[in-house]
């Protein structure tokens, strides 16, 4: 179980992330560079204890409406092997010292913990407090047998998601700009055949729902 320290980051997460945000090709062009707030979000568990893997939801004030945006991250004591691409930065830990921080898109360990989230054998932990469920984040899965463990770290970025492929032809979709669901019942959209879902802060202090996450069959048409 990972524990988390309240403790003093320097840059904090999201001054790294108003830095990286804007060479996103889903970043979505605010007026002079990103106005970021913490709305929300969950962490898993590496197994190992090594890897911190956060899920952060943020919202960004500077356009002319208020974006929402779905950001994993993984924290690491040391460079991940191969993955200069996906680094975000460096930060210092009050307690645990230097941090690589990476896109988790592209880090296996947070990929690693993908199927067994959707298929409900692990649970979504809280931001900010050690051994405390995301009660308000939901997964399901509709598919027959366990879901592939294989998916891989050749994340696709497009305008809106990143896209991530299994060997056997699925596609794990996580919606990097997110956006309110209009009802409970596109929760489970037609044609996918599991997804996760969570709320987030609203800059006006309202809270919202909607998906972090859909899995498809096959490719997107």
């Amino acid at each position: 179980m990972a524990v988390i320290h309240h403790t003093r980051l320097e840059p904090t997460k999201l001054e790294l992330l108003a830095s990286w945000l804007p060479s996103r090709p889903w970043y979505g062009d605010g007026a002079g560079g990103p106005e970021l707030a913490n709305a929300g979000g969950f962490r898993l568990d590496d197994p190992q204890g090594e890897v911190g893997i956060e899920f952060i939801v943020v919202t960004d004030a500077s356009g002319p409406l208020p974006a929402a945006y779905l950001v994993p991250l993984t924290y690491r004591g040391a460079p991940l092997d191969g993955a200069e691409h996906a680094l975000v930065g460096t930060m210092e830990h009050g307690v645990l010292g230097r941090r690589w921080v990476y896109d988790g898109c592209h880090d296996p360990v947070l990929i690693g913990q993908l199927p067994a989230l959707i298929e409900g054998r692990d649970q979504a932990q809280d931001q900010n407090t050690t051994g405390a469920p995301a009660r308000d984040v939901t997964c399901a899965y509709a598919g027959e047998g366990s879901l592939p463990m294989d998916f891989t770290t050749a994340a696709t970025d497009t305008r809106e998601s990143t896209e991530l492929p299994t060997l056997n032809g699925m596609v794990l979709r996580l919606h990097r700009v997110l956006r309110p669901a209009p009802e409970p019942s596109s929760l489970s959209p037609r044609g996918t055949t599991g997804h996760i879902a969570g709320s987030w802060h609203l800059p006006d202090g309202s809270r919202t729902a909607g998906l972090f996450a859909t899995l498809h069959t096959g490719p997107r048409s």
